[in-house]
């Protein structure tokens, strides 16, 4: 079977795709940013270098130490549940393409980073 064509595609052709959609939902680059760096565990100047590298979607994911928190994210993207997804690169894909989308839907960056609820007072 043959290999799906994202994993050739370069991160960089798709970052952006990403950017747009984030800012055209009133959301910055910044934001995408820190989702990106919060899933694959890069800073920000190796985030930068695999863009400027041009490497492919298969490469930015291997190459990254992922977010082991990574397994929290949930849900359907695309029409598929990521949770669901067999081929664990695909998965990990999945996993980038629902934190942009719950991004550019508006939510609060401590939910997208699946960072716990504070307790409220007197509980």
């Amino acid at each position: 079977m043959a290999e799906h064509r994202i994993f050739s595609m370069t991160f960089a052709s798709i970052y952006p795709v990403y950017v747009n959609k984030v800012e055209k939902k009133g959301r910055s680059k910044d934001e995408l940013d820190t989702v990106l760096r919060w899933l694959t565990g890069y800073s920000q100047d190796l985030l930068e270098r695999q863009i400027e590298a041009q490497v492919d979607c298969r490469t930015f994911i291997e190459d990254a130490p992922l977010n082991p928190d990574r397994v929290l994210v949930t849900g359907v993207v695309c029409g598929v549940c990521v949770e669901n997804v067999e081929d664990p690169l695909m998965r990990e894909l999945r996993y980038m393409d629902k934190l942009v989308d719950e991004l550019a839907q508006g939510k609060k960056l401590a939910s997208i980073l699946r960072q716990p609820k504070p307790l409220e007072d007197g509980l």
